[in-house]
C-alpha cells in the first residue's frame, strides 16, 4: 500500500526525538508519538503503520494521524496532542465569573459567620445570577487556580 504521508526526519529532528525518548521524562503520550515518528521516517527503519501499531501498542489510526500532523503542521504539532475545537463541556465561570467570585470571596462573610465558606460562595454566585448552577467543587478549583485562600 502506498504511504500517502511520507515521514522524512532531519539530522536535528531525529537528536531531538530519541533525546526525548531516552530521556523518559515528558507526558507518555509525546514518547510515544516521537518513538511513532523515529520508526515510520522513510531514512530509519521505513515499518509499515501496522507494524509500529503492534510495537507500540497503539491503534493504527494513531499511527496514521501522528505522520499526517508532522507532514502538514510539522514536529511540534505531531509531539502534541491535537486541541479540541469545541469542547465536550462549556466552563461555568468565564473570566467575569471569576472575577465576581473573587470579589465575593475577598468581601467580608455574612454577618454570623467568620469566613466564607465554598458552598456559600457557590450559594452566593447563584443569587447574584452569575451563573445558573454551581458545585463547591467547581469553587475550590478556581479560586485553588487563582492562588487565592481564603484563610
Amino acid at each position: 500500500m502506498m504511504k500517502k504521508y511520507i515521514v522524512r526526519l532531519t539530522d536535528e529532528e531525529r537528536a531531538q526525538l530519541k533525546e526525548l525518548t531516552n530521556k523518559g521524562k515528558g507526558p507518555a503520550y509525546r514518547i510515544k508519538h516521537a518513538n511513532i515518528l523515529l520508526n515510520v521516517d522513510i531514512d530509519g527503519s521505513d515499518l509499515s503503520d501496522s507494524m509500529v501499531s503492534a510495537l507500540l501498542h497503539c491503534h493504527q489510526k494513531t499511527v496514521g494521524n501522528v505522520r499526517k500532523r508532522f507532514v502538514e503542521q510539522g514536529l511540534e504539532a505531531a509531539l502534541n496532542r491535537k486541541k479540541q475545537i469545541n469542547p465536550s463541556r462549556q466552563r461555568k465561570l468565564d473570566g467575569e465569573g471569576e472575577a465576581r467570585l473573587i470579589a465575593i470571596a475577598c468581601s467580608e462573610p455574612p454577618e454570623g459567620r467568620a469566613e466564607w465558606t465554598l458552598q456559600m460562595l457557590a450559594d452566593e454566585l447563584i443569587a447574584l445570577k452569575a451563573v445558573d448552577s454551581i458545585c463547591d467543587q467547581t469553587v475550590r478549583r478556581t479560586l485553588k487556580k487563582t492562588n487565592l485562600n481564603l484563610t
